[in-house]
């Protein structure tokens, strides 16, 4: 036998599996991200509707990382709370043992014929739902080849007495035999990066026989430990706090569980028999030509109940757990810093959904910023400020700043994988934000107007600042309006925001009418009159951005 063959087969066809599982999970979120996205940003507070929900959400993307993602950006966002993100995640762990039941299907001799038809519709179908689903139909076909790939590897090695010697070492008999399946079992999965394949690669190695069905569960434990710290390496170098809260909830959830059913092991693995004994699995050590036909089902069975036991225990003490996670993770520190740019990183990256919901977060900060620094100008109004006149250049650039951050991180969002709802969503996300920049320049014209009147000494009757609130505190409530349904959908938003655009336009036609009688009447000056209209037609332009911003909110609400 040659080693290094047997090596480059086993290690071709986990890259073949790892290669599948990406491929069909790309497929899976372009189809439903939408939906998805929907789904998690209208989720109640309720802890096992939560756990439905992140179950239902991982099985169908089959990818607890891709799950966890989207939760930190919407975290992140303000659009969930911690709490909810953590229940959502124990049903991940459940969503996730879906890969490992549907891998115990005997679906190898369907792998050729789904590669031949995933790669027809990805590469020669016009229609891009219909590329999708060739990538979904191709990463179905790429992992079943992989597993049998690696199964054929595996073959030849199980009558060699020093591979029989290595993996003896692998027992379960005693505590320090136990502890080094399930250390083998998390090292493997963060060198592979998915417990799913390293999973797959324990019931191949399971199905040959080399190892036994408590040492194959033990090494699955493991994996359950791997998965979370994967996730932990993901946030190293991260600056948002709840990435760390959340990938700390997932490290505590598993690990706690494991060392729960390490303690009650054996029992544990007579749960597993019985209950596979009892859907109609045949006995675990039945062989077929020399394989171990029904292992790979107990593997999957051990794997789900293990998550399903383990999610129904921290369920009832989830706000604890979120306590705990939140010790453990960096404090929070809170920015003394006025002027910051949008906080963009790479952990983001990994799922245009969760990038996107935090990029929503980011714009609703900008638009926040430019609302209370409207309030600022407005304020000037009425008495003269020499500190906050004085702030107008600065202002202006970093409302341009946050423009240029935000467009930028969007297109690098459009330039990866994104499917024509996403490409709809950026394209408004970037016009919103080029809105929210005119917004400021208008707030720019503004200060520039008033400290022209200071200047210049130029006196506003009162009926004249009564009129300017009038319309100014107008495109205050307009902006508002907007960053409401920034946060989340609103009830009648657009019907509200065409009202309110209306009525600003109302209000400056009135302002032109009164204005042009008190002129008229020789109740006015020329030169305050001209800074006046000025004024009012500079509001009534920032009443048609929150107006424009309106409209592409509701393409994407």
């Amino acid at each position: 036998m040659n080693f290094i063959d047997t090596l480059i087969q086993t290690v071709g066809g986990l890259g073949l599996f790892l290669l599948g599982m990406k491929t069909m999970t790309e497929g899976l979120e372009m189809t439903a991200g939408a939906k998805i996205k929907k789904v998690l940003g209208a989720l109640s507070s309720n802890r096992v509707i939560g756990c439905l929900t992140g179950a239902g959400i991982t099985a169908l993307i089959q990818s607890s990382s891709a799950t966890t993602v989207m939760l930190i950006g919407f975290v992140g966002a303000g659009l969930m709370t911690l709490q909810q993100a953590v229940g959502v995640i124990l049903g991940a762990n459940i969503g996730t043992t879906v890969t490992a039941q549907l891998i115990a299907f005997k679906l190898t001799e369907a792998a050729l014929p789904a590669i031949a038809l995933g790669v027809s519709l990805k590469f020669f179908s016009k229609k891009r739902n219909y590329r999708y689903i060739g990538e979904i139909i191709l990463g179905f076909g790429l992992l079943f080849f992989g597993l049998s790939v690696m199964k054929a590897g595996l073959a030849p090695i199980r009558s060699e007495p020093e591979f029989i010697a290595f993996f003896t070492k692998f027992s379960t008999e005693n505590i320090g035999g136990l502890l080094l399946c399930v250390g083998t079992g998390a090292v493997l999965t963060v060198a592979v990066q998915s417990s799913s394949a390293t999973v797959g690669l324990t019931m191949a190695l399971a199905m040959q026989g080399l190892i036994s069905f408590p040492t194959a569960m033990a090494l699955v434990l493991g994996e359950n430990i791997g998965t979370t710290i994967t996730a932990q390496l993901a946030t190293i170098g991260s600056k948002n706090v709840n990435a760390y809260r959340t990938a700390r909830a997932h490290a505590v959830f598993n690990v706690a569980g494991v060392l729960i059913v390490l303690g009650i092991f054996p029992w544990f693995l007579h749960l597993v028999e019985q209950f596979s004994l009892w859907i109609g699995t045949g006995p675990v050590q039945q062989t077929v030509n020399g394989e171990f036909v029904n292992i790979a089902r107990y593997l999957a069975n051990g794997h789900t109940l293990f998550n399903v036991i383990n999610a129904l225990i921290f369920l009832l003490v989830l706000p604890k757990l979120v306590q705990v996670s939140t010790f453990l993770a960096p404090k929070k520190k809170i920015s003394k810093e006025r002027y910051r740019l949008p906080d963009f990183d790479e952990f983001f990256m990994d799922s245009s959904i969760g990038a996107m919901v935090k990029v929503r977060g980011e714009i609703e900060k900008m638009a926040e910023f430019t609302l209370q620094s409207l309030k600022k100008t407005t304020a000037c109004l009425d008495a003269r400020d020499d500190d906050k006149l004085a702030e107008r250049e600065i202002i202006e650039e970093h409302i341009d700043n946050m423009q240029k951050v935000i467009i930028k991180y969007l297109t690098s969002i459009y330039q990866g994988e994104v499917n024509e709802e996403e490409a709809v969503e950026i394209s408004e996300l970037m016009r919103i934000t080029n809105n929210i920049e005119r917004i400021g320049d208008g707030i720019e014209n503004v200060f520039k107007i008033i400290e022209r009147i200071y200047d210049m000494d130029i006196s506003m009757s009162k009926q004249a600042l009564e009129d300017l609130h009038q319309i100014s505190d107008e495109v205050h409530t307009f902006l508002q309006l907007v960053i409401n349904e920034l946060h989340g959908k609103t009830e009648d938003f657009f019907a509200k925001a065409k009202a309110q655009e209306n009525l600003i336009d109302q209000i400056r036609e009135k302002l032109r009418f009164q204005h042009i009688e008190r002129l008229r009447h020789d109740e006015c000056s020329v030169d305050a009159g001209v800074l006046f209209i000025t004024l009012i037609s500079t509001f009534e332009k920032m009443g048609d951005y929150c107006f424009n911003i309106s409209r592409g909110l509701e393409k994407i609400s």
